[in-house]
């Protein structure tokens, strides 16, 4: 298709926009107002107001018996001594010392009693059953967590990211000028794991192994969904394929959106609102059949044939690289192919399923990838749920562009807010490599983005139902603003529209009085081997170094209830449910 082609496209269409189609804040407060105001209709009774006090700790932990109580202080504790949190990328870090000292049968029993016991529900899915019937006897849900991660060096990391990067085209023209800077392999930063503490990084060795991550995942969906009727599950795309992929696909997004832009301008329409443009560009996509999740997956379709881009000199469509292998084709359809195995089984066992959000440079192919799985299985229910990192510049336009979207085509849309992951990563890559910085200036920044965004993504649910969100923080301050949302729009917390989500071991405080409260609340539930889920309770420790307000906080109120349970005879508190 030819830029003339194009252009006429954009000419043709960009002016049907109607005012009408697009939701703001005012309009929906009007049209409630006129609701109210309508003569003569019967009021309908509002649903009281909810109030959830986070600071009763017998409320908070009922659920625990005081030796988890002191564990809990113990480990919390331990979490504020530096020599203990030496990071997990060290080939010779503090667990492996303290291993090869006591003896694996002494140091994971230690692991036990402390970090491990904190953090993790168990080896195996036979394990953590019982924590998980306990945890819903309290009103508290579980998102399952195979936590197994290895524990690679710094130069493997390196090497398996930028050999899992890199295409063979790339390796036969190093010097390449047309591709964007931002969507190369850069072996400076090619260990993913660098200053990211609260997220898991996945590195791509071989197919098998991604089947393999697969299969796991898989097991999680069924387990959540023999756990519960409304169970959740997570997935990572990069655990499931060649990041080559994810990193080209994401380039050939920027640069359409980068031509629509240039055409925008080219015929005057430039003053359009961002979520405008965006929504045009969609349509644009779709008239040209640039994706359908449908051929994605089907064997019959050459991926690399939807690597395309505009080329704004010839006014022709490109291939971003001259080549793929045969070799390149398949794994990039076996990564499409393995992300719809786990959509149509998570739809298969009433499970929800979540899709991280992973660094800027891989995130355009993921959001659109999960915005073409939604279009297919949120038809009838909210089964595929995307996830907008709030430190990100663009996170509020990302949000109303897909949940109007979801509107127009009249399928549920499905959020997990998050604040983000790869903050000092992200701006270091940005510095280095030239370009400008995706993340807020402050957390101040993104604290007002994320109420921004969870408001706009409330007021749907209060307009339509068809929305639904996961509140996924430890910031008792947003849960509260949650809260004070719901209350002022009358959603209720059994309409199953909010969701709340913490990690175990985390901010129990929250969690149990949301869940006694009739909230549907989660704990994301890690299992697996200790000896295998070191690195994960590595970042765990860590997060809650840097997280030192909430953790004396959560400190506090565990010596508030056992001095309340001491002084109260309750010594051999046992939880009954």
């Amino acid at each position: 298709m030819s830029y003339m082609r194009l252009a006429a496209f954009v000419r043709r269409n960009v002016n049907k926009i109607s005012p009408g189609k697009y939701r703001s804040t005012v309009a929906s407060t009007k049209l409630k107002e006129e609701k109210e105001q309508l003569d003569g209709c019967a009021v309908v009774e509002a649903e009281p107001h909810i109030h959830v006090d986070f600071d009763n700790t017998q409320e908070a932990y009922k659920s625990k018996d005081n030796i988890e109580l002191l564990r809990s202080l113990l480990v919390f504790k331990l979490c504020t001594f530096d020599f203990l949190l030496e990071s997990h990328e060290q080939k010779n870090g503090c667990y492996n010392k303290r291993r090869k000292l006591l003896g694996n049968r002494m140091f994971e029993k230690m692991m036990k009693m402390t970090f491990y016991g904190q953090f993790v529900a168990g080896e195996d899915h036979n394990a953590i059953k019982p924590l998980i019937r306990k945890n819903q006897a309290f009103g508290v849900g579980a998102v399952l967590d195979y936590s197994v991660e290895e524990d690679l060096s710094q130069e493997e990391a390196e090497k398996k990211e930028m050999d899992s990067c890199v295409s063979e085209a790339e390796r036969e023209s190093p010097g390449d000028d047309h591709r964007e800077k931002k969507y190369k392999a850069h072996r400076q930063f090619g260990d993913r794991r660098g200053g990211v503490i609260s997220a898991r990084t996945y590195f791509y060795a071989d197919e098998a192994k991604c089947d393999n991550q697969m299969d796991t995942f898989i097991n999680c969906i069924k387990a959540s969904g023999g756990a519960s009727a409304d169970g959740f599950s997570a997935i990572k795309l990069t655990a499931l394929g060649r990041p080559q992929f994810l990193l080209q696909f994401s380039e050939v997004l920027v640069k359409w959106r980068q031509f629509f832009n240039f055409l925008a301008a080219q015929q005057g329409i430039s003053d359009m609102t961002v979520l405008e443009q965006k929504l045009e560009l969609e349509q644009l996509k779709v008239t040209i059949d640039f994706l359908d999740w449908n051929s994605l997956i089907n064997d019959t379709t050459k991926i690399s044939n939807l690597l395309m881009v505009p080329n704004l000199k010839t006014g022709q469509l490109e291939p971003l690289l001259r080549s793929f292998t045969a070799e390149e084709e398949r794994q990039m359809k076996r990564m499409l192919q393995r992300v719809d195995i786990l959509a149509r089984h998570a739809l298969e066992n009433g499970v929800r399923l979540m899709v991280d959000a992973e660094q800027t440079y891989f995130q355009p192919a993921i959001s659109r990838l999960t915005l073409e799985m939604q279009r297919i299985f949120n038809r009838e229910k909210p089964i595929i749920f995307n996830t907008y990192q709030c430190y990100l510049k663009d996170a509020y336009d990302n949000v109303s562009v897909d949940v109007e979207l979801s509107r127009r085509e009249g399928w549920y849309f499905g959020a997990k807010l998050v604040r983000g992951a790869y903050m000092y990563q992200e701006r270091a890559r940005a510095k280095e490599i030239g370009y400008e910085d995706p993340i807020n200036p402050d957390y101040e920044a993104t604290n007002k983005m994320y109420h921004k965004c969870l408001e706009y993504v409330l007021e749907e649910i209060d307009h339509s139902r068809k929305a639904n969100v996961m509140v996924a923080t430890h910031n008792e301050d947003t849960v509260k603003f949650t809260l004070e949302k719901m209350n002022e729009m009358g959603l209720s917390p059994t309409e199953n529209k909010v969701y709340f989500g913490q990690l175990l071991g985390m901010c129990d405080q929250i969690s149990f009085p949301l869940g006694q409260a009739g909230f549907p609340v989660y704990k994301y539930v890690p299992y697996g081997p200790v000896n295998e889920v070191i690195p994960y309770l590595s970042r765990r420790a860590q997060e809650n170094r840097g997280f030192m307000k909430g953790s004396q906080r959560e400190r506090h109120l565990l010596s508030k209830e056992l001095k309340r349970r001491l002084l109260s005879g309750q010594m051999f508190y046992k939880p009954v449910y």
